[in-house]
């Protein structure tokens, strides 16, 4: 049980800079990034700070709704990378409604199609990667117990008699 909760913090924490991380790659493009040869260190540098700082505030606005979001998959049982995925998606759709309704009336607004994709991916990524470190083994490690055989079924023989005395003894 301890294990698993560690596993969990940690899948989060990962799914947060995973998160962090690709908010900043919406901001600096691959090409810039590997664009400016003499100032690509300053600008790896501030990119990581930035995806830092990023991951602070995904982690700030999503822990109560990821918490709920792990022990809804936990209850039904849930590791497939679809739920985690749409989880992360949905964590970040209300991630956005709540950073348009904090605007200020007539200043510009994020309510745009780069913001949406932006936020969209960003959940989609957060999610698999929680998938990848903490939803893999959600149930615990625990199988589906096979269904016990009904005794009349293990024990009728082919030609239609009883065949106990060919159990096995258990």
């Amino acid at each position: 049980m301890l294990g698993r909760i560690v596993r969990v913090i940690i899948g989060f924490a990962l799914a947060c800079l995973a998160a962090g991380l690709t908010l900043v790659l919406f901001v600096y493009t691959p090409v810039e990034l590997a664009g400016a040869a003499g100032a690509a260190g300053a600008r790896f540098g501030e990119a990581g700070l930035l995806a830092l700082a990023a991951a602070t505030q995904v982690a700030i606005f999503s822990a109560p709704f990821a918490l709920i979001a792990v022990l809804a998959a936990t209850w039904r049982r849930l590791s497939s990378p679809a739920y985690f995925a749409l989880a992360g998606i949905a964590i970040a759709g209300l991630g956005f409604w709540a950073q348009y309704r904090s605007e200020a009336a007539g200043e510009l607004s994020i309510l745009n199609t780069y913001a949406l994709s932006a936020f969209a991916l960003t959940g989609l990524v957060g999610g698999l990667v929680f998938w990848l470190c903490a939803g893999v083994r959600s149930d615990g490690g625990r199988r589906a117990e096979p269904v016990p055989v009904p005794l009349a079924a293990a024990t009728a023989s082919p030609e239609g008699g009883s065949a106990t005395a060919e159990l096995p003894k258990n």
